[in-house]
């Protein structure tokens, strides 16, 4: 009798650890690899309040979607760059935070000051 007691524990320790075992393997597989964007470069960064333009370059100059966030994490601003100069007059001076998206895989996050 006492060998079907330890056997059985034995049986149900090993499912048990199996079981998680098997869980954390497919998280870490459903988890995302963020990519960097290669080459990412915002200038001029201060932009002086009379520039009308900031300039977003990087390696493989993809198409871009660009989110603009206030300090507070609020978006106020999103849009999508085709080249490589981004129109800011519609913007006030500021600490922006932009989440920068290239070619709908690589993601970065840049701070860009509007003095």
């Amino acid at each position: 009798m006492k060998k079907n007691y330890l056997l059985t524990i034995f049986f149900f320790l090993a499912f048990l650890f199996y079981s998680q075992l098997g869980e954390a393997q497919n998280f870490a597989n459903d988890t995302p690899v963020q990519e960097k964007i290669e080459g990412l470069s915002i200038y001029p960064n201060p932009v002086n309040s009379g520039k009308t333009f900031v300039y977003i370059t990087s390696k493989k100059n993809l198409v871009k979607r660009i989110e603009f966030f206030n300090v507070l994490g609020k978006r106020i601003y999103s849009t999508t760059l085709v080249g490589k100069e981004l129109n800011i007059s519609n913007l006030s001076k500021g600490v922006y935070i932009l989440k920068i998206t290239e070619g709908g895989v690589s993601e970065e996050t840049r701070k860009l000051v509007i003095k």
